[in-house]
């Protein structure tokens, strides 16, 4: 049970989190944040998903976003509130959701009934969700559901994205990775953004990057050259797992035959996504 739990819920997650993460990377949202005066790149993406907390201090951001360098949070958080209110943030980047979503995925299937679908459903896994322990879910919680089905399903997509996430960082504590080893970690999978994005988007300097090699390495989750070892690939596997745990009720809620539903129709639009050029393919891969 806990293992067609784990695979069915981790699908549908992976299915659903590209509706959200791809405003990360679309020209729409920087734009909306620089009119409001904030500096593109960091400064907006801090400000931007940190919005829903609120006027909140670097250290809130740090232990929230977990794998950023401090240091470089303390740089644009709390200034960009002197800049712009979180309340005027967290509409602008609804503007430019709206706008990345009409340019990639198309007035047809905006006005489909299976995105009326999928945004039906992933609201309705976001009933079970839990706000205890999860600072950033509950945040995102505390707002408006915006009445277009579009919004609607970037919304859900973003609360089940960040309930998951507050998850999977207590997963983190637990195998006692900081914030750039579990970057690390994950970028010797293969499967992540490049250590160039990772370093570049977190404030991590090529050095610190390496001290964090070496200390995987001593911990025995990293060869010579820098790929997992089985002890690597196993503690990832732990942390998975126990993310899962913390992330079943959803899904659970949802139910299987649902679940698989919104995997279908989630899976789908984050297809038209990737093909439409939402993730620029220089930023992934291993490196």
């Amino acid at each position: 049970m806990t293992s067609f739990r784990a695979s069915t819920g981790r699908h549908c997650h992976n299915a659903v989190s590209p509706l959200h993460s791809a405003v990360y990377f679309a020209p729409e949202r920087q734009d909306e944040l620089a009119a409001l005066g904030l500096e593109r790149g960091a400064m907006s993406y801090y400000a931007g998903r940190a919005a829903p907390l609120g006027a909140v201090g670097a250290g809130t951001v740090t232990a929230t976003f977990y794998n950023f360098n401090h240091e470089h949070v303390q740089r644009y958080i709390p200034a960009a509130w002197t800049i712009a209110a979180p309340e005027a943030v967290r509409a602008a980047v609804l503007r430019g959701v709206d706008g990345m979503l009409r340019r990639l995925l198309g007035a047809e299937v905006l006005a489909s009934k299976e995105l009326d679908e999928a945004a039906s459903l992933a609201m309705r896994a976001t009933e079970a969700c839990h706000r205890e322990a999860r600072p950033l879910y509950a945040a995102h919680a505390g707002l408006p559901v915006p009445e277009e089905p579009h919004l609607a399903l970037w919304n859900a997509a973003t609360l089940l994205r960040e309930h998951r996430g507050d998850g999977h960082l207590a997963a983190l504590a637990v195998a006692e990775l900081s914030g750039i080893q579990a970057l690390v970690l994950h970028n010797a999978t293969g499967g992540a953004p490049t250590s160039a994005l990772f370093m570049r988007t977190r404030g991590w300097s090529a050095q610190q990057w390496d001290a964090a090699r070496g200390q995987l390495r001593e911990r025995g989750l990293l060869d010579e050259a820098g790929a997992l070892t089985h002890a690597g690939a196993t503690l990832r596997g732990e942390a998975e797992a126990l993310t899962d745990r913390l992330d079943a009720a959803p899904y659970d809620h949802l139910g299987p035959a649902a679940t698989a539903r919104l995997t279908e129709l989630a899976g789908g639009f984050s297809g038209i996504l990737r093909a439409a050029g939402a993730f620029p393919a220089v930023h992934f891969g291993k490196g």
